[in-house]
């Protein structure tokens, strides 16, 4: 699905926004093991995934917390250090060879005032993207590592196919050889 097609599907792009996201919006195409943001730096761009696959990590006590897993038809940031213009506590690394297209936070801001529909856009998109943080922290809170893993077979299966199972594990809050056991299990 490319960038516009999937603004499309949230809501009708007019020929102006669609020119202006044309001119905007930079194709980027990054390799497998690639950073996009290291922790520490500024986070000044938007990435809409049209290949591959992105994960978002922070560092705790010199291990790696792997925090979410973007694929394609998806947006990726570090969001906190993207809206607040604080340095990232986020990483982003490339999983899969990927095809992006960034976009810079002051052309979005400029968008934002020069076309109301990407600020209805950006309202559904938020919306979204607080609904499945909400159901990733609940999930945390209150369900088990089999049915974490459960939950990510049965919403995000590609997941499980493509990225490392030391990655999977560090998402579902288990160490690989819990993960292990819960795999032998189902």
């Amino acid at each position: 699905m490319t960038f516009i097609d999937y603004l499309t599907s949230v809501i009708p792009v007019s020929e102006n926004l669609n020119a202006e996201l044309n001119k905007i919006g930079m194709t980027k195409s990054v390799k497998k093991g690639q950073f996009i943001i290291r922790s520490g730096a500024a986070c000044n761009n938007l990435y809409f995934i049209q290949k591959g696959l992105l994960r978002g990590f922070y560092f705790n006590d010199e291990k790696e917390i792997t925090n979410w897993f973007a694929r394609e038809g998806e947006f990726a940031t570090c969001f906190y250090a993207f809206i607040t213009k604080e340095p990232s506590a986020e990483s982003i690394e490339v999983l899969e060879d990927c095809e992006l297209i960034q976009i810079p936070y002051s052309h979005l801001q400029q968008l934002y005032n020069d076309f109301p529909e990407t600020e209805r856009i950006g309202r559904i998109l938020t919306e979204n993207y607080y609904v499945k943080l909400e159901g990733r922290l609940m999930s945390l809170q209150f369900t088990s590592a089999k049915e974490r893993y459960e939950l990510l077979m049965t919403n995000n299966p590609s997941i499980i196919q493509r990225a490392p199972l030391g990655y999977i594990a560090s998402y579902l809050g288990i160490t690989q050889e819990t993960l292990s056991r819960i795999r032998a299990k189902l």
